[in-house]
């Protein structure tokens, strides 16, 4: 009951910590959150939601369907294309405090630590209030994950039910669902590589196995047929950034790799989009925590190799293949690394991985400091510490940043914000002399101003006398005198 509570106390800092401020922070709006705000707009004014939109470089449809929900009830504002990522975020924090607890054979203390480590993490906590889809990915694979793990752990309690094939279903519902998020996430079947070796000899595994893809399968389908129908979409950006495009790739994914190590506890990404500038992922009391628990796995996992299976092989084994599955999309490419956004699908097992490692600490501590009154006020202290970090980071030093403000285009909501003050027979001039991908003619970064103006479309132009230039295509002596006109740059 006590630990029940517990988990309740963890949830509602996890919420407060993600959904306090959505209106003003992060600051700005994004031209990429913007696009998947004016694509559910569109979709909702002409009920075509669809499995993947192809503008800005392509992106999976589920998560822009789900925000469209949330703006058909909440406007068009930046808060509500991000109320969808807080959603998944705090559902995730959940998530890992289940998947811990069955990786670690009902280790309550372990699911607990892992489940406030996470709930704490400027590295999660930003991601959701961000309106990206990345933010459904760790979401899908911790919460298939738990079933499939679930569904496993009920075949060698109850072997003579068929339940496990229920919770298989539905775990490979999920997983599947998880390919409609973010690309990085087509590496995540290779996770599972990691089980055969525990369950091989249990047949009804293979029950479970071939129910979990069959569920997979039929999530998957939708996505499926449009890319056989549209192959260039499958591909998007990754040919583009992909080391294979370097000179030196060998080079090149050995320093990817080293830099991706790093980020947790050394040098972190350099995008104030993603990240404090350079800052490490992991705040550095649960940087040791994530060192203490990875060497713990290296050492499970050597003695597996010798055929002494241990302690907790399983989970070892499991986030082991995770974390390096899930470091695969970020070293193969060559584009702003340490990158905290391709990474995304590492915090699960990084977060369960510093668990472990801070009960390993703890345990220690007991056995070589007998009076549990002090560790148990150093542990209150150290949750405290990890709470205020939390939030004096996101709120008091990243989201008051100038870097932050420009990094999320604070002046194009500003020209937005103005453009909404105008009467409407004023003619609203926009120049777009900024760089992105073409959108129907226009670059990426008008899209901050077509979502809050409602002009995406020729139709909501014509209805807010709003008029899209590019540089070339504009000349000044042809604008009436009474218009206002508006220079994104």
């Amino acid at each position: 009951m006590r630990k029940g509570y517990i988990l309740f106390v963890i949830l509602i800092i996890a919420s407060l910590l993600r959904i306090a401020n959505i209106t003003t922070s992060p600051p700005g709006l994004y031209p990429d959150e913007a696009m998947n705000g004016n694509n559910a707009l569109e979709a909702l004014a002409t009920g075509d939601f669809k499995f993947f939109y192809p503008e800005n470089g392509g992106r999976e449809g589920l998560f822009i369907n789900i925000q469209a929900i949330f703006v058909n009830f909440l406007g068009n504002e930046p808060w509500a294309l991000r109320l969808a990522s807080t959603f998944f975020g705090i559902l995730t924090v959940l998530g890992v405090y289940f998947l811990a607890k069955e990786l670690f054979d009902g280790n309550k203390k372990i699911a607990l630590l892992a489940a406030f480590l996470i709930a704490t993490s400027f590295w999660h906590i930003n991601f959701s209030r961000i309106g990206f889809r990345a933010i459904m990915a760790p979401f899908f694979m911790t919460w298939s994950s738990y079933y499939l793990l679930l569904a496993l752990r009920k075949i060698k309690e109850s072997p003579h039910t068929s339940y496990f094939i229920l919770l298989a279903s539905i775990g490979g519902l999920l997983f599947g669902l998880g390919f409609h998020s973010y690309i990085a996430y087509r590496a995540m079947p290779l996770v599972f590589l990691a089980l055969i070796p525990f369950f091989f000899k249990e047949k009804k595994f293979y029950i479970a196995g071939a129910t979990f893809l069959v569920f997979t399968a039929i999530a998957v389908a939708p996505l499926a047929m449009h890319f056989i129908e549209t192959p260039a979409d499958f591909f998007g950006r990754t040919s583009q950034i992909s080391v294979t495009e370097s000179a030196s790739p060998i080079k090149d994914l050995a320093m990817n790799t080293l830099q991706t190590l790093g980020m947790f506890n050394f040098r972190g990404d350099f995008n104030s989009r993603h990240n404090i500038s350079g800052r490490p992922q992991l705040f550095w009391p649960v940087g040791i925590m994530f060192i203490v628990g990875v060497l713990i796995a290296i050492k499970t996992l050597f003695n597996a190799l010798r055929r002494e299976h241990g302690e907790n092989a399983l989970a070892y084994t499991f986030l082991t293949f995770w974390f390096g599955v899930a470091m695969l999309p970020v070293i193969i490419s060559n584009e702003g690394l340490p990158h905290a956004l391709r990474a995304i699908l590492m915090i699960p097992p990084v977060i369960i991985l510093s668990a472990a490692g801070g009960m390993s600490l703890y345990s220690y501590a007991r056995d070589k400091i007998k009076n549990v009154k002090v560790i148990n006020a150093a542990v209150a202290l150290l949750a405290c510490v990890l709470i205020f970090e939390a939030y004096n980071s996101y709120f008091n030093v990243w989201a008051k940043s100038e870097n932050t403000k420009s990094a999320f285009n604070q002046n194009y909501v500003d020209i937005a914000r103005e453009i909404n003050n105008l009467p409407i027979e004023t003619p609203k001039i926009v120049v777009v002399n900024a760089q992105g991908f073409m959108v129907r003619g226009i670059p990426t970064p008008s899209q901050t101003v077509m979502f809050l103006t409602d002009s995406f479309t020729e139709r909501g132009q014509k209805e807010r006398n709003i008029t899209y230039f590019l540089p070339e295509s504009f000349n000044e002596n042809d604008v009436e005198d009474s218009a206002a006109i508006f220079y994104i740059n």
